[in-house]
């Protein structure tokens, strides 16, 4: 079968397609036919080892010293159960899944193996398959931090980065948790963050968190870049801070200081991914009220063009690998 494998840490340019052994499942395992899955910033971090400073040995340590030691990225997916182990009883040959692969990776290639319970479940009727491949990962991040922060109805929620992979679910969420939405975000996708349910959007390019004078009960920085104190300045009493993305020692440590300092709180830490969230996201996509935006398609075989894309920081949305 025809993979993307990652021999080294790099730009794009080191992802290789190439044949290898196709899978057969275990036991308790499922094999995929993979339909489609993304170019997501997670995969574009590994591929070209962004990893925290402070953390760098560690990381390396656990992931690969000059390169992934599992070579086939690719972090979610949607596809055809194509066959199962004999202890498999949740899924049969023919159905239609999309699914998290979570540290496991192995997305970019014809064919995957699962177990049964990983992070997967039947695809929603009501969405293609480019459109299901982008949930598993961004989504289930945004619904994971929404709800530590417990967010309510009437709540006021600024979601940073809103135009991106993890704030375009972000935005739908908090909507329908019932919060006011405000969004952050460059000129070119003020239309795009309003489309999806805010009710009022910053263009960061022209105006600074600290000019508006507003305050928020939740700040949820989606990409880890906002700018930590004046956050945690612009947030309500006992307000929220939530960073989907730590990189840095400094940025940790900030947040630290600042939670101890006040009634604020800073979040961080890895998002939990379960089937049951899954699940929930399913039934409020067949709702219709949850939805993917798609900014970009490409093959399989353009995966480098895919991913030095994904590198300029301009995607709206996500950026989706078509495998069959």
């Amino acid at each position: 079968m025809k993979a993307i494998l990652c021999p080294q840490y790099g730009p794009p340019e080191v992802l290789r397609m190439m044949e290898v052994v196709k899978p057969t499942p275990k036991n308790k395992e499922v094999l995929i036919k993979v339909k489609a899955t993304t170019a997501n910033g997670a995969d574009a971090r590994i591929r070209g080892a962004v990893f925290p400073s402070i953390f760098n040995f560690p990381v390396r340590l656990a992931m690969g010293f000059k390169g992934p030691r599992k070579q086939i990225l690719g972090v979610e997916l949607a596809g055809v159960v194509e066959a199962t182990g004999k202890q498999v009883t949740r899924f049969n040959p023919g159905d239609e899944i999309f699914a998290s692969t979570g540290a496991s990776f192995g997305a970019y290639a014809e064919y995957i193996c699962l177990p049964e319970n990983a992070v997967m479940t039947r695809k929603p009727a009501t969405m293609s398959f480019e459109e299901a491949a982008a949930v598993p990962h961004c989504a289930l991040a945004a619904l994971y931090y929404l709800r530590k922060a417990k967010v309510t109805s009437g709540q006021k929620v600024l979601i940073y980065s809103a135009s991106g992979g993890i704030g375009t679910f972000a935005v739908q969420l908090a909507k329908i948790m019932g919060a006011q939405v405000i969004g952050v975000c460059s000129t070119s996708n003020l239309a795009l963050v309003k489309s999806l349910g805010a009710e009022q959007v910053i263009d960061y390019t022209k105006e600074q968190l600290a000019q508006t004078g507003e305050t928020y009960d939740v700040i949820f920085d989606t990409v880890g870049k906002a700018p930590i104190k004046e956050c945690v300045q612009a947030l309500n009493e006992k307000g929220l801070y939530l960073s989907a993305v730590h990189l840095e020692l400094a940025r940790i440590m900030e947040g630290i200081r600042a939670t101890l300092k006040s009634s604020k709180k800073v979040i961080g830490g890895v998002a939990n991914y379960t089937t049951e969230n899954l699940n929930d996201l399913k039934r409020l996509i067949e709702a219709g009220q949850l939805k993917t935006v798609i900014d970009r398609s490409y093959p399989l075989e353009e995966i480098v063009a895919a991913h030095t894309y994904v590198d300029t920081g301009h995607k709206k949305g996500h950026v989706i690998i078509l495998v069959d």
